[in-house]
């Protein structure tokens, strides 16, 4: 019998989160994106050692981090169905939104959202299959340098990066 390499219901790459409190992310990743929990395992003074939730056709990896280790807020793209609709579920799950969703030039709709412990998710949709010569186009377009620009200008760590934790 073969045994697959990656296995079932896996991708090439697994990001993995390194958390605060692995618990609270769980149950915000589940009321946020619909997250299903896979598993969840306690080390013996009660921290979560190994968790894992299926997000669409992903597995997000996360544990929580050691008292002495400096906040390290993971950074993820979710395509979505509806961009606008996950966006808005994200904030009122009790994330707070970064940048609204916005139509970007390449043709998505885009949108960012912070959880409550500062990790970053990008909120996709693509609208559009494009050509190279019209992305091109596009990027000299007033309306989707407008659109950059905003995308861009978001201060994704407000107050630094040290009150992430």
């Amino acid at each position: 019998m073969s045994v697959n390499p990656i296995p079932q219901g896996y991708t090439t790459v697994t990001p993995w989160i390194i958390s605060r409190d692995t618990v609270q992310l769980i149950d915000y990743l589940k009321r946020a994106f619909g997250a299903e929990e896979i598993a969840c395992l306690a080390n013996e003074d009660g921290s979560i050692g190994h968790a894992e939730v299926r997000m669409g056709d992903s597995v997000v990896m996360m544990f929580d981090a050691r008292p002495e280790w400096p906040p390290t807020p993971g950074f993820l793209r979710l395509y979505v169905e509806d961009a606008d609709a996950v966006h808005r579920q994200a904030v009122a799950a009790g994330g707070t939104s970064v940048t609204e969703v916005t139509h970007l030039a390449f043709g998505d709709r885009v949108g960012r959202v912070r959880d409550p412990q500062g990790n970053l998710y990008w909120v996709q949709t693509r609208v559009e299959e494009l050509e190279p010569a019209e992305i091109e186009r596009r990027l000299g377009d007033p309306e989707f340098v407008k659109a950059m620009e905003y995308v861009q200008g978001a201060d994704f760590f407000p107050g630094g990066a040290a009150g992430l934790g």
